[in-house]
């Protein structure tokens, strides 16, 4: 189901009403770009950290925006084991009501690929549902009780103008109750033209009627009433209702403490974080906490499609639909698997296939962890699987994947939220020295490998570059095929070999002893005297 700006705050109280009624919340996200070119070497690379990767990740989160935000709530029924679904697709744009104007960057890519995939792009733009986060939110209120109220967007500033004209022409001979009606107003353009026509006009009253705007001339005394009237749509609290607008959502997302799941959900956390929540901070470790914090339970489907692949050799697939497919094909007449139904305004899914719609890679995203956790259930435990096992026995046995987010090609496999990273293993170092091949960088040792199989590169010191891979095949590969190349000799690195750090503490640790051994040998041996 769709939900834009237009019908967010009538769906509202129904959204949460699901929201805490869901065993669990399954989120997706799309973007105007995911890796930022900008400073270069943001890419991510096999050789970071978590926090270097962070620190990557967050640059990217700062310059891209959130076009659409699916989240899938499944609710269980009492007919175990059947999920009845409800499955929203959100179009979101950045606030514009009186803070600070928003910029954010389109990767190309990006907007090519979704456009692709059928991603309307005027729904993003003229029918986003507002967002901000917790410092946004602060400067607006502060805004409001200072009554310095500033508008952003230029077309907002001709919509206002254009009214401002209209109300001033009229109001010289009107009389006072006397009312005319201001049109073609949307979205945030309603609170504006109507706070900015009371500061500017003592003698005026507005009034909002559907998109329109009544405009009534009133008296100082009945002014003074109006504005202490409880009934006034433009009190600071409804007007930063309306500023909010998603983040909302979001709030009773975090006060539910539902288990929150994903797909390769890192980025969907950090820009849940930054948009909604606070600007992402610096500090990792901080971050981990804060989300930690928001979200008890997290469970990226990312993390335990990966090592059921390995424990019941399943086909090697990774694109969440395809995962999707797997599963299914699989015990398709278990009468004891879960029941996933699509309520009857999501049934478009059940119909038609939308990859890279959020809410349908939502959709998929929960059905994946029922039937991903439902198949642990039956293959990993010694008691027979009894007809519609209960969500919290789903839980029990996803224990170990619980707050264990994927990391897409890094030094970890996984970022733990609720403890410490735990290392993964690669397969060894190679070193590459270059001889009679001058001017070589690590791009073009990137692309002289790419052909056989993929390295990531880092210069080591002069003519020396260290490859990395995750898979040993790729290693005993480049190791078997390039034994003999006339300008590359690969070996595996060795760290008291070919460090520079060791390197130049052993000629230097040699330069001290042959000058010991200079000064004994000149100096003589000592003489004792009796």
């Amino acid at each position: 189901m769709e939900v834009g700006a237009a019908d967010f705050q009538r769906a509202l109280p129904r959204l949460r009403g699901r929201v805490r009624r869901a065993a669990f919340l399954a989120i997706d996200m799309e973007f105007t770009g995911l890796h930022s070119t900008f400073p270069q070497n943001n890419q991510p690379s096999l050789f970071d950290s978590p926090a270097e990767r962070y620190l990557k990740a967050r640059q990217s989160v700062q310059r891209f925006t959130v076009t659409q935000l699916g989240k899938c709530c499944s609710d269980t029924e009492k007919n175990f084991p059947r999920y009845m679904v409800h499955s929203y697709n959100f179009f979101l744009f950045p606030s514009m009501l009186g803070v600070t104007d928003v910029e954010f960057t389109l990767s190309a890519s990006s907007i090519q690929f979704l456009s692709h995939y059928g991603f309307d792009y005027n729904k993003f733009l003229k029918d986003g549902i507002p967002y901000m986060n917790e410092v946004q939110e602060k400067i607006l209120s502060q805004h409001l009780l200072e009554g310095s109220w500033k508008v952003s967007s230029a077309l907002d500033r001709d919509v206002l103008k254009k009214a401002i004209d209209e109300v001033t022409c009229w109001i010289g001979a009107a009389e006072e109750e006397e009312t005319m009606i201001l049109q073609d107003l949307s979205g945030s353009q309603m609170f504006e033209v109507q706070l900015v026509l009371r500061q500017a006009l003592p003698n005026v009253w507005t009034q909002p009627l559907g998109d329109k705007v009544m405009v009534k001339k009133v008296s100082p005394q009945h002014r003074e009433l109006l504005e202490n009237s409880p009934d006034d749509c433009c009190q600071k609290e409804l007007i930063l209702l309306s500023a909010r607008g998603f983040t909302n959502l979001f709030q009773t997302l975090v006060k539910a403490k539902k288990p929150l799941v994903g797909h390769n959900m890192l980025m969907d956390l950090m820009h849940l974080h930054d948009k909604f929540y606070k600007p992402l901070p610096e500090s990792y470790e901080e971050f981990k906490r804060n989300i930690h914090n928001l979200f008890p339970v997290l469970i990226d489907t990312k993390t335990v499609t990966k090592s059921i692949w390995k424990k019941c050799q399943f086909p090697p697939v990774s694109n969440l639909l395809e995962v999707y497919a797997a599963l299914c094909s699989k015990d398709p007449k278990d009468p004891t698997c879960p029941v996933i139904a699509l309520a009857s305004d999501c049934s478009k899914y059940a119909e038609k296939k939308s990859p890279h719609e959020a809410g349908y890679d939502a959709f998929l995203c929960g059905s994946v962890l029922l039937k991903s956790a439902h198949l642990l259930l039956c293959r990993f435990t010694d008691d027979a699987v009894e007809a519609g096992p209960s969500f919290s026995q789903y839980l029990t046995v996803l224990a170990e994947y619980l707050n264990k987010v994927n990391f897409i090609r890094g030094g970890v496999s996984s970022i733990n939220f609720s403890g410490e990273d735990a290392p993964c293993q690669h397969p060894p170092l190679l070193v590459v020295h270059v001889q009679g091949w001058p001017g070589l960088n690590e791009r073009q040792i990137y692309q002289e490998f790419k052909a056989l199989c993929r390295f990531d590169v880092r210069w080591l010191s002069k003519n020396q570059f260290i490859l990395l891979s995750n898979k040993f095949k790729h290693v005993r590969l480049v190791l078997r095929d390039y034994k003999h190349h006339p300008h590359l000799r690969i070996s595996v690195y060795r760290h008291w070999r070919h460090s520079p750090r060791v390197n130049c503490l052993l000629q230097v640790s040699s330069i001290v002893a042959l000058w010991s051994l200079l000064a004994f040998v000149l100096g003589g041996a000592p003489c004792c005297s009796f």
